[in-house]
């Protein structure tokens, strides 16, 4: 946020449009009374920076677990616990793909790079939760055994 001008609390009874049109783009800061620093910005703004700070936070965290060379457990792994599904080298995978995507987010100024990532690694985890689907795909195939001739229909 770049602020060129500070404004006061008596700024408010004559100056809040300008106050507000700052904050529109990108921020307005507010000095308080104490001197506290006040800053008011546009709330897709915020949502992105609450945003980026929770998923940095789990990617640290699971970055961390996976260094450990141990098995996370569904504690572990929190509100991530979806992820128990995946092996390790699938869980480095999603560590990867998730810096790609923080780094991504960032840049854009936009979470939806990051909802897609988790999006599709969650369906994907509830595939591999089913241990039918997951033998399906995750099992070698013998093109001998596991497929047939297709022979072209009458008619």
């Amino acid at each position: 946020m770049t602020t060129e001008t500070i404004f006061q609390l008596t700024d408010l009874a004559q100056r809040r449009t300008e106050f507000v049109e700052a904050a529109r783009r990108g921020g307005a800061r507010l000095r308080d009374k104490d001197g506290t620093s006040l800053v008011m910005l546009p709330e897709s703004r915020v949502l992105v920076l609450e945003g980026l700070s929770l998923w940095n936070s789990a990617y640290l965290r699971l970055e961390q677990l996976i260094r450990r060379g141990e098995t996370p457990t569904v504690s572990d792994f929190g509100e991530l616990a979806w992820l128990r599904a995946f092996d390790s080298d699938d869980l480095n995978e999603f560590v990867s793909d998730l810096h790609d995507a923080l780094v991504a987010a960032r840049a854009d100024d936009n979470l939806e790079v990051i909802e897609a990532l988790v999006h599709e690694w969650r369906v994907t985890a509830a595939q591999l939760s089913d241990p039918l689907r997951r033998s399906i795909l995750t099992g070698t195939m013998d093109p001998d055994r596991d497929l047939a001739t297709a022979h072209r229909p009458n008619g």
